[in-house]
């Protein structure tokens, strides 16, 4: 017969592992997936002019218009964490914006944006920074010609960012609070293969 005590240290032990678990991700809520390889167009709006087309396992532009153009969300979030592969040219201009208030302007003033641009005239807010909230470190990462990873966490007025692993931005505004995220294309070529999104 097995000692009660033993019982209850294995149900308590059983207990701590599910937690663990569960703060790793495997008890959390799911992800929505918005890009999966070349499929997820239909889920944004289109502002502005590009050529966004499913390519290869992912979707990408080219080329569009003489100002930027944007795969906006149908749906907006506040508490959220976003992950997104995707896959610049050295000359590339893009970005992940979220908690954009108006979904037919999207702006830097507007919406925060976790940048993708390493050759901004401006360093201080090129790749890897919330662009006029937070400064990234110099000199910045660089991402062009290679896939990269770029989380970014929106939690009350805490927003955070980070790319291949290692945070660029960890910061407190209280500016947004909530609406759609937004894919750019601003010049060169950018692809997103995986991008999703869930609830904190």
């Amino acid at each position: 017969m097995r000692h009660p005590t033993l019982a209850r240290l294995a149900a308590v032990a059983g207990a701590l592992a599910l937690a663990g678990c569960a703060g790793m991700g495997m008890g959390g809520k799911p992800w929505t997936t918005l890009v999966d390889g070349a499929r997820g167009l239909e889920n944004f709006n289109q502002v502005g002019q590009a050529d966004w087309a499913g390519v290869d396992g992912a979707i990408q532009a080219t080329r569009g218009g003489s100002t930027p153009a944007y795969l906006v969300t149908r749906q907006s979030f506040a508490d959220f964490e976003l992950r997104g592969e995707f896959w610049a040219s050295d000359d590339a201009n893009s970005g992940f914006f979220v908690r954009c208030q108006n979904p037919q302007v999207i702006t830097d003033e507007n919406c925060y944006e976790a940048n993708i641009f390493d050759q901004r005239p401006d360093p201080t807010f090129a790749t890897g920074a919330i662009v006029k909230v937070a400064a990234v470190r110099q000199p910045p990462p660089k991402v062009g010609g290679k896939w990269s990873t770029m989380v970014v966490r929106m939690q009350g007025d805490r927003l955070q960012v980070m790319l291949n692993g290692e945070t660029t931005v960890d910061v407190r505004d209280r500016k947004l609070a909530s609406g759609p995220i937004a894919l750019q294309w601003g010049r060169g070529t950018i692809k997103f293969r995986k991008v999703e999104v869930r609830a904190l």
